[in-house]
């Protein structure tokens, strides 16, 4: 990373904490058909942006449902997402579900959710395992959302191929 002439890190892609360990790179957030499993949009950011800001990119305009983990809490209170005519399913956070009563219901919806949003994991594993895509290969946003791309395109030949008929 510090390989260029200026011997600094890459001015498109930043830091951040999680838990104790620093992670420098991107994040991609995904938007998957929630039966299928397949990739329907991709946006890629900086690791130091919020996931929250890319959902608008993620929705094709034709969802009925949304689901989502607690990094996506508030999102249909977003100017840009307020129009949207669709039911939010978004985690809610641990820390929250601790101190609310009837615990054993919330805790079945929030396992339903899961199970849900686990369909949204899947390509991630053809990505990182199949393809073995565990660090970004290229300097910029740019070149690694086109490898990326390909790669997502890849990964819905191989989860649609399941689908078809023999």
């Amino acid at each position: 990373w510090n390989k260029n002439k200026k011997k600094e890190r890459e001015p498109e892609m930043h830091q951040t904490k999680k838990g104790n360990q620093w992670h420098f790179g991107m994040k991609m957030p995904i938007g998957t058909d929630d039966t299928l499993g397949l990739i329907h949009s991709i946006d890629t950011t900086a690791a130091n942006e919020h996931d929250i800001t890319a959902t608008g990119q993620l929705l094709h305009g034709e969802e009925k449902r949304v689901w989502g983990d607690s990094g996506y809490t508030g999102a249909e209170k977003r100017e840009e997402l307020k129009s949207k005519d669709v039911e939010w399913h978004i985690a809610e956070k641990p820390s929250r579900l601790r101190h609310r009563p009837g615990q054993n219901a919330l805790r079945k919806v929030e396992k339903i959710k899961a199970q849900i949003r686990a369909k949204v994991e899947h390509p991630f594993r053809y990505i990182k395992n199949i393809f073995g895509y565990g660090k970004v290969r290229y300097r910029g946003l740019k070149k690694n959302t086109q490898r990326l791309c390909m790669l997502a395109g890849f990964t819905n030949l191989l989860i649609g191929k399941k689908y078809l008929p023999h």
